[in-house]
């Protein structure tokens, strides 16, 4: 089906739902470069125009990906809930901005369309939002996920603890873990990305972190960001995994390329979930994401990047994740050119994760060829707080040594806190004040040998 819209004396044509919303996306180097993109702002306003009157029920009918070839779409088509989808099948994607944006849609009814919702559907309402669009509507929606603590919670923002090292030195990682803990970071994972896939120095990490936990008591959760494949073979080999990590995308071929496809993640799934290792929950999956994996891969199909990234959500909540993660500046300017580009596309990220019920963070980041800095992402990290993100990230200095990419620090953590008065995971808020590191309101507390983590560090460290 074609659409159209008239803009003074000229009318611009689009050949089908796929063109029309590459054409309304806001503007980004990855669309430029894969020659979907509007060619005009004026192309722009006029595909927002003629997306705003586009019926909801029109993304059941037309798929972007065909449903033949494609098992992201088929996931999409069989999950989903003609019931959930009742209460806002009269709409048009104007319409349904609306909806979302007033003052009696609330929480609970956000929650009741969710399995009614497809990726196409969020991806297009999120065109036609500002920033502060994206802000207000995903602040209603939380979404709350358990494994040994709760993360979600409204009022909360939880921390991903990143020690990595570019040599996997365990002492190097333990160090950078206590830094951070120190900081009251760590409640949503201490999560490594290892320098190597070798099965033994992974293990070697998820034993030395699960020793550590064990000792302390700590109630947070790990991850060693290896293939699901090295991890599915750690857990048959007895190692001590929490959280079973993978990167993902929105189009079958995508994922193909990540080496994985739905059978596969399901086969983890149920690996991680037969160890029993949550105390409080069973979410355990850990996703990565980010605008323009589908289009470096050569696996986009035409789609406009910011689509293709919202599809990967419907892959990640097929598996009740713990915590999903758009790294949204990763990949580079070719896909995100400079800080506002990042900048909105985090917005849209969270924002369509959420509404599809999924438990979104973002690694606030940029690569050193980007037309980005710190300042930047000061202000992402900020909007982001204020819409009620899962997680961020905590990075010593913010400078990751192994990845080589900027994102945030222990430091910025405590000041998205102390500004909006956020607090970590409350098993864990407990356990840092049991600890001595914070107080009754999460406040740090002054460094002190009788703190007990620091007491047994230097203990510990040596058999590290």
């Amino acid at each position: 089906m074609s659409y159209t819209e008239t803009i003074g004396s000229r009318t611009y044509r689009f050949a089908d739902l796929k063109t029309l919303l590459a054409k309304a996306s806001p503007q980004r180097s990855g669309d430029q470069l894969a020659g979907v993109a509007a060619a005009s702002e004026e192309e722009r306003v006029a595909a927002r125009m003629a997306l705003a009157q586009v019926p909801l029920r029109a993304f059941l009918n037309e798929a972007l990906i065909p449903y033949e070839s494609d098992e992201v779409t088929r996931l999409v088509i069989d999950d989903h809930s003609p019931q959930a989808f009742a209460e806002i099948s009269h709409l048009t994607v104007g319409d349904f901005r609306n909806w979302l944006l007033s003052s009696t849609t609330d929480a609970d009814a956000l929650t009741r369309i969710t399995a009614g919702l497809t990726p196409e559907m969020v991806a297009a309402v999120s065109k036609l939002m500002r920033n502060q669009d994206l802000i207000a509507a995903a602040r209603k929606r939380p979404v709350i996920t358990r494994f040994r603590n709760t993360v979600g919670l409204p009022g909360h923002m939880s921390v991903r603890l990143q020690p990595n090292h570019p040599t996997d030195d365990v002492k190097g990682i333990a160090a950078s873990m206590l830094d951070g803990l120190m900081y009251g970071c760590g409640d949503a994972m201490i999560g490594i990305n290892p320098a190597s896939d070798n099965l033994a120095a992974i293990t070697r990490l998820l034993l030395m972190i699960d020793d550590f936990r064990l000792r302390y008591q700590v109630p947070t959760q790990s991850c060693v960001l290896t293939h699901v494949t090295n991890t599915i073979a750690a857990i048959e080999k007895g190692a001590p995994v929490d959280l079973v990590f993978q990167s993902i995308a929105g189009t079958e071929k995508a994922n193909a390329g990540f080496g994985i496809s739905l059978a596969l993640l399901q086969e983890a799934y149920e690996a991680g979930l037969s160890l029993n290792r949550g105390t409080v929950g069973n979410n355990l999956m850990y996703f990565e994401t980010g605008q323009g994996s589908a289009l470096s891969a050569d696996a986009h199909f035409g789609v406009d990047q910011q689509t293709c990234e919202v599809r990967a959500y419907a892959v990640a909540r097929k598996f009740n994740p713990f915590l999903v993660n758009t790294v949204v500046g990763f990949i580079g300017p070719e896909y995100l050119y400079d800080g506002k580009q990042i900048t909105r596309a985090g917005l849209e990220d969270h924002f369509c994760g959420k509404l599809l019920g999924v438990p979104m963070g973002c690694d606030i980041c940029y690569t050193n060829h980007a037309e980005a800095d710190q300042d930047d992402m000061d202000n992402l990290l900020t909007l982001l707080g204020v819409a009620g993100i899962n997680f961020i990230m905590g990075i010593p200095g913010a400078d990751d040594v192994m990845l080589n990419y900027q994102s945030t620090s222990f430091h910025d953590a405590l000041y998205v806190r102390d500004v909006l008065g956020l607090r970590r995971a409350p098993e864990f808020e407990e356990w840092l004040e049991s600890m001595q590191i914070t107080d009754a309101r999460g406040a740090l507390l002054s460094a002190s040998p009788q703190q007990p983590l620091l007491e047994g560090a230097n203990d510990w460290m040596g058999i590290v």
